[in-house]
């Protein structure tokens, strides 16, 4: 690391990142060329990169990976968790390789390229890591330019203008234009996403910055899914005569976006349907009830986080993104803490008593991830029984 003052590149580096505080790290570039801004954070996932920068729920967000073999199965179509990479750019240890895969399709540099993102790669991942676990998470630019020749001093002043996440309403800048119907199913060995037939229910999905595999899970429980942007109010979402409303992941500050959320969650509560919330919408869900939400040092970012289900005992291995959560203490009557993260006791789980009104703050769709957590699928359904 060198200091913004000390500004000659250094032979073969074509990659630069900048914080906020003057810090210059130089690499070399992959994918785009040019420059992104925003929020760096880290993702302890071994799998799923293509996923993990196809997630809505990190706009605004610049990824450092920890698994040094980031790009070593390429990228296909079927993994999109969105149609283009959300994330602004990703920060590797070893340069990509390429793919060796039977499913590849593509290069990752290309494809992010294509998709107009950055990646750089050489850079030491664990003194990042190090550095966002005791600073939290810094602002940063970085850079690409096959020449080497960066304004470190503009890189730098760019780092110090974003202006971060906290009270940034960004589920309004991902979230659907318009509703539109789901059904298609999980992935299947052989058959890849089948559509499915019979949906037993009906379910209005309120899009943050839902993931594709989300809506997968959900149809693959027997519902009919329609999906409604993050705007929709409860007279929106009540003229579908949803069984059940589902509340999805999705970026940004919760209390930002809960300015017009909240009164629609309440909305749906007091006529008496199911609702079931994650990341985002368990946030805002909590906000609905009467408690409130602070922003993490660092957040959770990964796929082996262990939360312990509070009332049967169970530990779950789960996948999990978000920088901010809900404080447990803030929580009213006749809310119950359901789940807390094993990692530092942070909430993870609510439920309204004698009402089926419930949510989790991790991923229970993974994609990546571990499985654990689908039964939560079926818990939904059954209670729109």
């Amino acid at each position: 690391m060198t200091a913004a003052a000390e500004t000659a590149t250094p032979p073969g580096a074509t990659a630069c990142i900048a914080l906020a505080d003057g810090t210059l790290i130089f690499g070399r570039g992959f994918g785009a060329e040019g420059v992104a801004v925003g929020e760096l954070c880290f993702n302890t996932a071994m799998t799923g990169y293509q996923e993990i920068m196809t997630d809505p729920s990190y706009a605004a967000q610049i990824v450092t990976f920890t698994f040094p073999h980031v790009g070593n199965v390429g990228t296909n179509a079927e993994d999109d968790e969105t149609a283009d990479p959300v994330a602004r750019g990703m920060v590797v240890k070893w340069d990509v390789t390429d793919p060796s895969n039977w499913r590849a399709a593509d290069h990752l540099s290309g494809w992010l390229a294509r998709r107009g993102r950055i990646g750089v790669s050489g850079f030491d991942t664990r003194r990042l890591t190090r550095l966002i676990r005791d600073r939290g998470m810094p602002h940063v630019a970085i850079a690409h330019d096959p020449a080497g020749r960066f304004d470190t001093d503009a890189l730098v002043a760019a780092a110090r203008a974003f202006p971060g996440i906290d009270g940034s309403d960004l589920a309004i800048e991902v979230t659907c234009p318009q509703p539109y119907r789901w059904d298609e199913g999980r992935w299947a060995w052989g058959e890849g996403h089948a559509r499915v037939e019979g949906a037993r229910r009906k379910v209005v999905a309120v899009d943050y910055g839902a993931k594709r595999n989300i809506l997968r899970c959900l149809a693959s429980a027997g519902c009919d899914v329609m999906v409604l942007p993050a705007t929709a109010t409860a007279a929106d979402v009540l003229a579908h005569d949803p069984d059940g409303v589902f509340l999805s992941n999705g970026p940004g500050d919760p209390a930002a976006t809960g300015a017009y959320a909240v009164s629609m969650i309440r909305g749906v509560i007091e006529a008496g349907k199911p609702v079931f919330g994650i990341c985002l919408g368990h946030q805002m869900l909590a906000l609905a009830l009467g408690g409130r939400t602070v922003k993490m040092n660092h957040g959770h970012h990964g796929a082996n986080h262990p939360v312990k289900d509070l009332e049967t005992g169970k530990v779950e291995i789960t996948s999990m993104n978000h920088g901010f959560a809900v404080d447990a203490a803030s929580l009213p009557a006749g809310v119950v803490e359901t789940h807390v993260s094993l990692f530092d006791g942070s909430n993870c789980g609510i439920r309204m008593e004698g009402r089926p009104v419930f949510s989790v703050q991790y991923h229970p769709e993974a994609s990546p991830g571990p499985q654990d957590s689908y039964y939560l699928f079926d818990r939904f359904v059954a209670a729109m029984a």
